[in-house]
C-alpha cells in the first residue's frame, strides 16, 4: 500500500453503538474530513496539538444491524481506503440489540518490523495475524491442527488494556528519530521526552498496512498503563519522588497524558459523554471558526491532572443492553501515593466503580490493565511487600520493601490490599446477588504480566456467611502479549516466581507480615502460557466463552503467518 501523504494516522474507528460511530484521523495540515457511507455524509474540522492535525468525526441516525463500506476524504479528496489497497473496504458496523457480544481483548504491543529479523525478536504480532486472517489473506488453525476451524465472524469491539504504546522501551525505529532532533546521551536518553516523539511513537504503531485496516473497521476501545507513560508509573510515593526530581519527568507526563487524550481516550467515549468533557467543548466552541489549537489547554490539562488525578476520570463503561456492562478501570492514574493511605484507587474513583459494580445484567466485566487475581504466591507476596515498605518489619524492612517494590514490579492490586479487598467485596456482593440481580459472570479481564491464564474464585472461609452463596462464577482471564514476549530466561523465571517459589514464600511472608486473608480465594482453571496472542470473548444469556489465538510462520513466510488457537475456555469447564 503507498503511503496516504494527507492522511498520517488512522482511520480509526472507536466509539460505535446501535446509532452511531465515531472515526478519528490525523491529518497532514487543516482540513475538512468527511466520512461518507451509503450516500450519506458527515465532516468535521481538525483541530491542533503541538502542530499535529486531528478530528474526531460522529457518524450519527445509522440503522441499527448494518454494516456498510465508508470512505474518508480529506478537503473532498478521497484518501481511505487508498486506490491501491490489496485489502477489503473498510465498514462501519453497527451494534446489533439482543446479539451475543462478541469482544477481543489483549494488551502490552511493540512495533517492530513484521520480517524475520522482526518476528525473531519480538515474535508473530498476534493482531496483525488476526487481520490478515479477516482480510482473507491468511489460514487458520485450531490447537490441533485441524485447518479453517477457527471462530468466524467479526468480534463487535477490541478492548486495548495497556500498553499499546511504550514510552521508554523504544524501537530502533523510534530511536532513530529521537537521534536525529536531539542527542541521546543526554536524559531521557532513548526514552520518550515529549509530545513530537509520541505522534511519531502513535504513528509507528498504526499505520502498518494489516493492522491500519483492521483498526479502520474493528471498533476500538482503550486504557493505559505503565509502558504508555513509564515502567512502574506511580508504584509509589518514592517512585514518584525520584521521577519528579529528574529534569525531565514534567515533560514527560505532560506529553504523555496530553497525546493520551488525543490517541486513545478521546475515542473511547460516546458522543453525549465526550460534549461534557471539558477539552472537546474547547472543540465544540469553535466549530465552524478557524482551527482552534488545544495544545496550551491539553498541556495545562495534562499538568493538572497529574497532580490532581480527582479532578478527571479516565475510566468509562459501556451498557450492551442487558446482556453485559463493559466497565473500565484506571488502575494508574487514580492512584494515592501517601504512605499512610495507599490506595489504588482514590476515593471518588472508588465511588465511581462502586456506583457501576452492579447485577442486573446477564455479565459483568471489568477491564483493568493489572489483574486482579495474579498467582496465588506473587499475590501474597506483593500484599507483603506493601506491608513491609509500610514498616511491618520496622525501618530497615521498610527500605527492602520499597527496594523490592520497584526492582521486580510488585505493584498491582495485591500491593493495595485496602483497595483489593474493597473492590473483592463489591463483585462478591454482585455475585450474591445483593446489588440487583446476579449476573452469570463477574469477570475481570487484564493483561500487563506477559504470560495469560484464567483463574476461577470463590469465598474464603472467613467470607462465607450462612445461606449466601456466589450465584455469579468470578473468573479473573489475561490476555498479555500482543506482542512482547518474555525471553525463555524471563519466562522461566516468571514462572517460578509466579508459580513455584512464590508460593510458599508469599504465604509464610504474608503470614509474618500480619496481612489480612482475602476475601476470596482462586485456583487457575487455564494456563499459564507466554505466547503472543489476542483473546475473545463471546457472550451469552447463559453463557460465556472465550478463546486465545496466536501466529506462527510456515515455511519461512512472514508476510502471511499462519492464525493458531492457543487456548479456549467455556464457563463450566474446570479442565486444564
Amino acid at each position: 500500500m503507498a503511503s496516504v501523504p494527507d492522511l498520517l494516522v488512522g482511520p480509526l474507528l472507536r466509539y460505535v453503538d446501535e446509532t452511531s460511530a465515531s472515526v478519528w484521523v490525523e491529518t497532514r495540515d487543516k482540513a475538512r474530513v468527511t466520512v461518507t457511507r451509503e450516500g450519506r455524509s458527515w465532516s468535521a474540522g481538525t483541530f491542533v496539538v503541538h502542530g499535529h492535525h486531528y478530528a474526531l468525526v460522529e457518524v450519527d441516525g445509522l440503522e441499527p444491524g448494518s454494516r456498510a463500506p465508508y470512505t474518508v476524504a480529506v478537503d473532498d479528496h478521497v484518501v481511505w481506503p487508498p486506490e491501491d489497497s490489496r485489502l477489503p473496504e473498510p465498514v462501519i458496523a453497527t451494534l446489533v440489540p439482543g446479539k451475543p457480544l462478541r469482544l477481543a481483548f489483549g494488551s502490552c504491543r511493540t512495533s517492530v518490523s513484521h520480517d524475520e529479523e522482526g518476528n525473531k525478536t519480538h515474535g508473530v504480532d498476534a493482531l496483525r495475524t488476526y487481520a490478515l486472517r479477516m482480510a482473507g489473506r491468511a489460514d487458520a488453525y485450531d490447537a490441533d491442527g485441524d485447518r479453517d476451524l477457527l471462530e468466524p465472524g467479526w468480534p463487535d469491539l477490541v478492548l486495548f488494556l495497556g500498553d499499546q504504546v511504550y514510552a521508554d522501551e523504544t524501537t530502533e525505529q523510534m530511536r532513530a528519530f529521537i537521534s536525529a532532533r536531539r542527542d541521546i546521551e543526554q536524559p531521557p536518553w532513548n526514552e520518550l521526552k515529549d509530545y513530537q516523539e509520541y505522534a511519531h511513537l502513535y504513528s509507528l504503531a498504526w499505520t502498518e498496512e494489516t493492522n491500519r485496516w483492521l483498526l479502520s473497521t474493528l471498533p476500538s476501545a482503550m486504557i493505559f498503563d505503565d509502558h504508555d507513560i513509564r515502567d512502574d508509573w506511580n508504584t509509589s510515593q518514592s517512585w514518584r519522588e525520584e521521577m519528579e526530581a529528574t529534569s525531565w519527568w514534567h515533560g514527560r507526563i505532560v506529553a504523555g497524558l496530553a497525546s493520551y487524550w488525543v490517541y486513545q481516550h478521546l475515542g473511547n467515549l460516546s458522543p453525549a459523554e465526550r460534549r461534557e468533557d471539558e477539552i472537546w467543548r474547547r472543540v465544540l466552541e469553535h466549530e465552524g471558526d478557524d482551527e482552534p489549537d488545544l495544545t496550551e489547554v491539553l498541556d495545562a490539562f495534562a499538568e493538572r491532572v497529574d497532580q490532581e488525578p480527582q479532578t478527571y476520570r479516565w475510566s468509562y463503561a459501556r451498557e450492551f443492553d442487558d446482556q453485559a456492562r463493559l466497565v473500565v478501570v484506571d488502575s494508574r492514574a487514580a492512584r494515592v501515593l501517601d504512605p499512610d493511605h495507599r490506595a489504588l484507587l482514590d476515593p471518588d474513583e472508588l465511588t465511581w466503580l462502586d456506583e457501576h459494580m452492579r447485577g442486573d445484567v446477564d455479565h459483568l466485566l471489568i477491564g483493568t490493565s493489572l489483574p486482579f487475581m495474579l498467582a496465588r504466591g506473587l499475590h501474597h507476596l506483593e500484599a507483603a511487600g506493601e506491608a513491609m515498605a509500610g514498616g511491618a518489619w520496622g525501618r530497615r524492612g521498610a527500605r527492602v520493601g520499597e527496594w523490592a517494590r520497584q526492582l521486580v514490579d510488585l505493584e498491582h492490586w495485591a500491593a493495595f490490599q485496602d483497595s483489593f479487598a474493597k473492590v473483592a467485596d463489591m463483585a462478591i456482593a454482585v455475585a450474591e446477588g445483593r446489588r440487583g440481580r446476579a449476573p452469570v459472570s463477574v469477570t475481570f479481564l487484564s493483561g500487563d504480566v506477559h504470560h495469560s491464564y484464567v483463574s476461577e474464585a470463590r469465598l474464603s472461609r472467613r467470607t462465607t456467611r450462612s445461606g449466601e452463596v456466589m450465584q455469579s462464577r468470578l473468573i479473573q482471564a489475561v490476555c498479555s502479549p500482543i506482542r512482547n514476549p518474555l525471553s525463555r530466561n524471563m519466562r522461566f523465571a516468571t514462572a517460578v516466581l509466579s508459580y513455584g517459589v512464590a508460593g510458599p514464600l508469599g504465604r509464610l511472608a504474608s503470614k509474618s507480615t500480619k496481612v489480612p486473608t482475602s476475601p476470596i480465594t482462586w485456583k487457575y482453571a487455564k494456563g499459564p502460557w507466554f505466547d503472543n496472542n489476542l483473546a475473545f470473548l463471546e457472550l451469552a444469556p447463559g453463557s460465556l466463552r472465550m478463546w486465545w489465538v496466536s501466529g506462527k510462520v510456515v515455511g519461512g513466510d512472514h508476510d502471511a503467518p499462519r492464525l493458531t488457537k492457543v487456548a479456549d475456555y467455556e464457563l463450566g469447564d474446570r479442565t486444564r
